[in-house]
């Protein structure tokens, strides 16, 4: 069901629950939740988000998941998680204070639960939160404990730098190094 205007306006309260447990293989961590995911409840739910056209693309998943579907990506050995967890229309709205702190919350989520590989959608977030200014797209040369930290693009369709294809082959290149 499509939200409303209404539910789209009381989403700006909430936060979605992360889809995570212990010792992943990837834990894939976007900038945060925008108001149409979080009035549906689920991750990267609005559509026209790329990112799980992009998943199944890249081999992480053996078919096209519903966001709805979030739940099964566990087993499959991936989570979701974000930078920032309060929604947000667009995440220009974000304060630089606000992903720093969700940086350091970040850092403390993967040392807990110990990802192989933690994936940031979103190289500009991943800069900002990390304090990496020169980091770029792909491995990234400091991990967080033992958990290797990689930089994917934003799957967001207002990303425009970055076609189905070109998501689909970054995608794969974690995909592959993640085995």
């Amino acid at each position: 069901m499509k939200p409303s205007r209404a539910d789209l306006l009381a989403a700006a309260t909430k936060t979605l629950p992360d889809v995570i447990a212990p010792g992943l293989s990837v834990l894939f961590c976007g900038i945060n939740p925008g108001l149409y995911s979080a009035a549906v409840g689920h991750h990267f739910g609005r559509p026209g988000n790329r990112f799980w056209p992009t998943l199944h693309a890249a081999g992480f998943t053996p078919r096209l998941f519903d966001p709805s579907e979030e739940r099964q990506l566990p087993p499959l050995g991936y989570g979701i998680t974000n930078v920032v967890s309060r929604a947000s229309a667009a995440a220009d709205e974000l304060s630089v204070d606000e992903v720093v702190a969700g940086g350091r919350v970040l850092r403390r989520k993967v040392l807990r639960y110990k990802p192989r590989f933690l994936a940031v959608l979103g190289v500009t977030a991943y800069r900002v939160a990390f304090t990496a200014p020169k980091a770029a797209v792909g491995p990234q040369p400091d991990g967080i404990g033992t958990t290797r930290v990689w930089v994917l693009p934003n799957p967001s369709g207002l990303n425009a730098h970055y076609q189905k294809a070109d998501l689909a082959r970054v995608f794969a290149e974690l995909r592959a190094a993640a085995g």
